[in-house]
């Protein structure tokens, strides 16, 4: 009878691990863990591509190489630099971006192994909207964050519409789920979601 009471308690304490483990919960407690630099990365980047749209991210695995991505009128302007490299304010300032900012916005992306940033426009019911993009290369996890995988975030405007089982929805039809880039993405909260996918960008 012991015994028997000790595999039941074993086996509780077996499904509360697993429970802890699954990828809702290592991804909820990733995000409030890092809440404030996570937001803080997202406000700074959208606050400085309202005028002069850029996207920006680090192309190495050992995040010491960084792409720039230079959004005009007519063309795109692909560039890459290291990190402390002087060419790279250089090319800020020639297309009049914020180079002291855009560097703090490089330098909290480094500290937290943010992959890439970007804005991104989708369309309801024809209307344009806009949703801030992130990928982070997690350290301290592990399962489900093997070496191939990304921890993505979107950073919508406004409240979004979620399933029973906190899967975004697609506003037009609420029951269909709403794709981006071909990922299904949860619920952190009204306007914050997360996948995790073997794409950064």
């Amino acid at each position: 009878m012991q015994n028997k009471a000790v595999h039941v308690i074993l086996l509780f304490t077996l499904a509360g691990f697993v429970f802890s483990c699954s990828p809702k919960n290592i991804s909820s407690t990733y995000y409030y863990q890092n809440e404030k630099i996570l937001d803080s990365i997202e406000e700074k980047y959208k606050k400085l591509s309202e005028k002069n749209p850029f996207t920006i991210g680090f192309s190495s695995s050992d995040f010491s190489i960084i792409s720039l991505e230079i959004i005009t009128d007519t063309l795109t302007y692909v560039y890459e630099f290291e990190i402390n490299e002087p060419r790279l304010y250089d090319t800020l300032a020639r297309y009049r971006l914020d180079a002291p900012q855009i560097s703090r916005l490089i330098m909290q992306m480094h500290s937290i192994r943010c992959t890439w940033i970007k804005k991104q426009d989708y369309y309801v019911d024809e209307k344009k909207n806009s949703l801030i993009f992130m990928s982070v290369k997690p350290v301290a996890l592990k399962p489900p964050f093997s070496y191939q995988r990304y921890y993505v975030l979107t950073y919508f405007n406004q409240p979004q519409h979620f399933d029973s089982e906190g899967r975004l929805l697609d506003k037009r039809r609420l029951r269909r789920l709403r794709k981006i880039n071909g990922d299904i993405f949860h619920r952190i909260n009204d306007k914050v979601c997360y996948t995790i996918s073997g794409r950064f960008r």
